[in-house]
């Protein structure tokens, strides 16, 4: 579990992806990171620990540019400890990417193996995301033929990826010098949107993995990026999408429902809030079935996200909520 974030603007983008990477805290307290373009050149600070932690003044100031990217980790691949492993990743070609990436490959050591044998690649750590990030570079490099990059070349990366990688992925990304790519598993199974800063025709656009980033820095959401689907945004703000996978379909994690989104996000459609709503309401007419409810004291959540769904199972219960 981990919370990205990635923005292409007109005005210099670390505070705004500091602020996204706040909302977004609850997806990952391990450690964060921000990278931002200007010109041909990343600008990058990571490091282990909160968000407020891991940027102070000086850091900030050392993240110029209109372009960036951001991302708070929760390790659930890879070390837990290691320094190294907080997100975005680098690989110098093609063109320089960055890129952090939100869920697991259930293939990541076979991909790797295939990096080492067959691409020529090196990975250097334990993260699936750094497997990843090698694999987009190395169908990117497949893909283009010199200058000028063209949207048709990035989306046919993407499709390269869909073909050889599995398991779950939300990915944003930068292409040094030409814009920010994101895309989403072919089964959407972690949360992707996009939208724009409010009354911008063509200016901010803001992709992340839930809609609070967006509302809570005043960007106006668009839609979720579909399952499958790539959207690539150009460093003057055109966003061109396409989809990319051959059967894509929408399963979503259930688990960011029960515990990973905020309460006041909405992923694909659903409100998270609500689904915790309909959860509590389930689970009275299981309890109903199971255990008559004069037995029951108190109704306790454990753990915290599990509120909205206590509260309703004990007004329906008619049990007191502690």
């Amino acid at each position: 579990m981990c919370g990205i974030v990635g923005v292409v603007s007109k005005a210099p983008v670390n505070q705004l992806i500091y602020d996204g990477l706040l909302l977004l805290q609850h997806r990952g307290q391990d450690a964060a990171g921000i990278v931002t373009q200007q010109g041909r050149k990343f600008y990058m600070h990571k490091a282990k620990g909160m968000v407020r932690d891991v940027f102070r003044t000086r850091n900030m100031r050392a993240l110029p540019g209109n372009v960036g990217l951001g991302q708070v980790r929760y390790p659930t691949a890879g070390n837990a400890y290691s320094e190294d492993e907080a997100q975005p990743f680098y690989v110098n070609a093609p063109f320089g990417l960055v890129l952090s990436h939100n869920g697991n490959l259930t293939n990541a050591a076979e991909l790797k193996a295939e990096l080492f044998n067959t691409d020529h690649r090196h990975i250097n750590t334990d993260s699936d995301s750094e497997v990843l990030l090698n694999v987009l570079a190395h169908e990117l490099e497949k893909t283009t033929r010199g200058l000028p990059l063209n949207p048709v070349d990035v989306f046919a990366a993407v499709r390269g990826v869909h073909k050889r990688v599995k398991g779950s992925y939300a990915v944003v990304a930068l292409i040094a010098g030409h814009g920010l790519l994101a895309f989403r598993d072919p089964f959407g199974i972690r949360p992707l949107c996009i939208g724009r800063g409010q009354n911008e025709a063509g200016g901010t656009v803001m992709v992340a993995s839930e809609s609070v980033a967006l509302e809570g820095t005043l960007h106006q959401f668009e839609r979720d990026i579909a399952p499958g689907e790539a959207v690539f945004v150009d460093l003057e703000g055109t966003v061109h999408a396409e989809q990319c996978a051959a059967n894509p379909q929408l399963m979503p994690c259930i688990f960011e429902f029960v515990y990973l989104a905020r309460p006041d996000s909405v992923l694909d459609g659903i409100s998270v809030y609500q689904a915790r709503l309909n959860l509590g309401e389930t689970l009275a007419k299981r309890v109903v079935s199971t255990v008559p409810p004069s037995e029951i004291d108190v109704v306790i959540p454990i753990p915290e996200s599990s509120r909205p769904s206590a509260t309703q199972l004990a007004h329906l219960l008619g049990i007191p909520y502690r």
